[in-house]
């Protein structure tokens, strides 16, 4: 949850300083986001080829929990999909290219920014944000409502890090297993749904 807040209140803080002018020209002149996202893109890599435990996970992994990030991503997508046709500014590839970064809203949001717009990449970054902290939030409460599979397909990408604790907490520990499996093969396809999805 500190994190969660944390990277919300960096945000709103450089958006202040920008605003009111706080922020050194060199930095407002260059973009340095195509710079960010390449050391980001090569510390997620070294991240999933480091983590042997998920590793492991993977080499193990029985056909039906497949199901789970499966039905996350098509969740997700078709719930932005149909949210979107509520919204006059927002089309639905834009909504879906947002649903799709499954609570990774550091990576999602500067892939956005660099494909598309500051203004859906800032969309995105508050979005999974809030998904995040929703999951942390009511993840009690989506057992009792929806079972204990939900808190890990609220969590989204961060079901295998930041959710974990508080999914395990709440749905047991058989589930940690299944969450760090939907965690790291969302995390893995972030880049590429979000690439498809705005190519269009």
């Amino acid at each position: 949850m500190k994190d969660s807040l944390l990277i919300v209140m960096c945000f709103a803080i450089g958006l202040l300083m920008s605003f009111y002018q706080f922020i050194p020209e060199f930095l407002i002149e260059t973009d340095y986001s195509s710079y960010v996202l390449y050391i980001l893109m090569f510390i997620v890599g070294i991240g999933v080829g480091s983590d042997t435990e998920s590793l492991k996970v993977l080499k193990r992994v029985n056909f039906k929990i497949l199901l789970i990030p499966l039905t996350v991503v098509v969740g997700s997508l078709a719930a932005t999909a149909l949210f979107s046709t509520l919204l006059s500014d927002i089309s639905m590839k834009e909504a879906m290219a947002v649903g799709a970064g499954f609570g990774y809203y550091s990576l999602s949001s500067i892939l956005i920014n660099e494909m598309h717009s500051e203004t859906l990449g800032t969309i995105a970054l508050l979005a999974n944000v809030i998904r995040e902290i929703i999951t942390l939030l009511f993840a009690p409460l989506m057992v009792m409502a929806f079972g204990k599979l939900a808190p890990v397909a609220a969590g989204g990408a961060t079901a295998m890090d930041t959710t974990l604790p508080i999914i395990i907490k709440v749905s047991g520990n058989e589930y940690g297993l299944m969450a760090v499996f939907s965690g790291v093969v969302l995390t893995v396809l972030v880049p590429f749904l979000v690439t498809f999805i705005l190519s269009f």
